[in-house]
C-alpha cells in the first residue's frame, strides 16, 4: 500500500467546472459539500483507505528565519498556502490508479446549487524513504 496526499486548493488549478466561491454559497450548499466529504472518508474509513483529512482556515502567517530572534512575519507579497489550499485527505491505497480514482470522486463533491465542483485536486505520493546522496 502506497500513501497519497490529496490536496483541494482554493486556487492555483485551473478553475472548476462549477466555480462559485464556498463564501457564496447558501448555508445549506457548505453542509451537503461538508457531509459529501464526511460520508466519503467513512467510506474509505471502511475499506482502510482512509488515514487523515483536515480543512483549513484561512487564516495564516508567512514566517521564517532571518538571523537570531529575528522572525519577519508578512503577509505577502508571498503566495501563500492560506490562499492555495482549503484542506486535505491522506489515503492508503494499493495502486496510482486506485488514488486517481478516489481524487476524481472527490473531485465531484457538491457545490453552488447542489451541482458537482470538479473541482481539481492535486495527488503527492509521500516518500517510502528518505533521499540519499551518492557521489
Amino acid at each position: 500500500m502506497a500513501k497519497y496526499l490529496l490536496l483541494k486548493h482554493y486556487r492555483g488549478a485551473p478553475a472548476p467546472v462549477n466555480d462559485v466561491p464556498m463564501e457564496e454559497w447558501t448555508p445549506e450548499e457548505v453542509s451537503a459539500h461538508m457531509q459529501y466529504m464526511t460520508d466519503f472518508a467513512n467510506r474509505l474509513q471502511s475499506t482502510g483507505e482512509f488515514v487523515d483529512s483536515q480543512a483549513l482556515s484561512s487564516e495564516g502567517t508567512f514566517v521564517r528565519y532571518d538571523g537570531e530572534g529575528r522572525p519577519p512575519v508578512t503577509d505577502g507579497p508571498f503566495a501563500e498556502t492560506k490562499d492555495l489550499i482549503a484542506g486535505w485527505m491522506i489515503i492508503d491505497v494499493d495502486t496510482y490508479e486506485r488514488a486517481l480514482e478516489l481524487a476524481a470522486e472527490l473531485s465531484a463533491a457538491p457545490g453552488a446549487d447542489g451541482k458537482p465542483i470538479h473541482e481539481w485536486l492535486e495527488i503527492r505520493p509521500f516518500m517510502s524513504a528518505a533521499p540519499t546522496v551518492t557521489e
